[in-house]
């Protein structure tokens, strides 16, 4: 047999395979310096906007926006964006409420999340020209029901260190394609108005680099000045302040709370089933930030059967949603749990939806 002879002895040997390591890493930091991404990119959630529109009547249109939402760009590219839901902000406090529960049902689903990955060649060539529009393809998770879509983009280099990306118009989001078709319907039925069953959403984010001259600063971004301009800076404060609630806003949340028809019991029944617990939980909430008020608790059924056995079941059923509230620390005296039976529809028992709305408990402060 022959053996290969070394022409490299040990000390040689290691020279060479360290210079090649070397180069290997400096080839690698190159390479890591001409990508877009660096070390990621951070959402600046003061300089960055969220904006949905709606249609109702047909004719009038509703701007809200997201006061909070979070996320950034990694070093490969993937941006994750997510949004607060709970944080809907349309300028009204109860129009707020109506949405978080009767739309997004956000005791069920807090948040929405965008994500998307960025292509770099896109982006060559931005450090010149300072703005380019690239096509961004992109996964919404909204409502439990994940969808990919594709929007055209703007993407501005501000600074060295800050880039916005922007939406070049609107996205159009249908509310059936995202299961939130009844949380339209339940809208309608609280304000009284047609609603278009689709809105649109606009963005316009600003990130800052990791690493950056502007992170490393680690300084809070001023509030903004007054301004006279017609889109006046957003104020941040949709979300549910801590504390007690008003007597109107306890009110108002209890009526809202009533119609969002998300406490269900097995046919038949008396027993909670387990899906009506975030939705108690929401009610616990409010409760224990009520603390002046006492709390009616109604059973409604729908008119299949015969009314005594309708009569029963419901206010065994309203006592079942007290007994919750007890357990988990409400005092009984607040409560009252009471049934009416079928005897006070609030639809015509003539379609299953119908008869579902007409099976329901209601809430009223006092």
């Amino acid at each position: 047999m022959f053996r290969t002879k070394s022409f490299l002895n040990g000390p040689m040997r290691f020279a060479v395979v360290a210079a090649l390591a070397f180069q290997l890493l400096a080839a690698g930091a190159a390479s890591a310096q001409t990508s877009p991404f660096g070390e990621g990119w951070k959402l600046d959630l003061e300089g960055s906007r969220l904006i949905v529109q709606s249609i109702k009547k047909n004719a009038i249109v509703e701007t809200g926006g997201f006061a909070h939402f979070d996320g950034g760009i990694d070093s490969s590219g993937i941006a994750t964006i997510k949004v607060e839901l709970n944080s809907i902000d349309t300028g009204i406090d109860l129009r707020n409420v109506r949405m978080r529960f009767l739309f997004f049902e956000t005791f069920k689903f807090a948040h929405a999340t965008i994500t998307a990955a960025i292509d770099p060649a896109a982006l060559e060539g931005l450090a010149e020209e300072r703005r380019k529009i690239i096509p961004v393809e992109y996964v919404l998770d909204l409502h439990g029901v994940q969808a990919t879509r594709k929007a055209d983009t703007v993407v501005t280099l501000i600074k060295d260190d800050r880039v916005s990306v922007a939406s070049l118009t609107p996205i159009l989001v249908s509310a059936k394609d995202f299961g939130l078709s009844e949380g339209v319907l339940k809208l309608e039925e609280a304000a009284n108005v047609d609603i278009l069953p689709a809105g649109s959403v606009s963005f316009d984010m600003v990130f800052d680099r990791i690493g950056g001259a502007l992170m490393a600063a680690a300084k809070p971004m001023p509030a903004p000045a007054p301004t006279r301009s017609a889109q006046p800076p957003l104020v941040r404060t949709a979300l549910e302040t801590s504390g007690n609630f008003s007597a109107a806003e306890c009110i108002g949340r209890f009526e809202i709370l009533s119609r969002s028809g998300s406490i269900f019991f097995k046919s038949g029944s008396a027993e909670l089933q387990a899906e009506s617990y975030p939705m108690l939980d929401t009610v616990l909430d409010i409760v224990q930030r009520c603390p002046s008020l006492n709390l009616e608790i109604a059973g409604h059924t729908d008119s299949v059967g015969s009314a005594p056995i309708n009569q029963a079941l419901s206010e065994a059923r309203a006592g079942s949603v007290a007994l919750y509230l007890i357990k988990r620390g409400v005092n009984s005296t607040r409560l009252a749990a009471v049934g009416y039976g079928e005897t006070r529809p609030v639809a015509p028992n003539d379609t299953q939806r119908n008869r579902r709305r007409n099976r329901r408990i209601e809430f009223s402060a006092n």
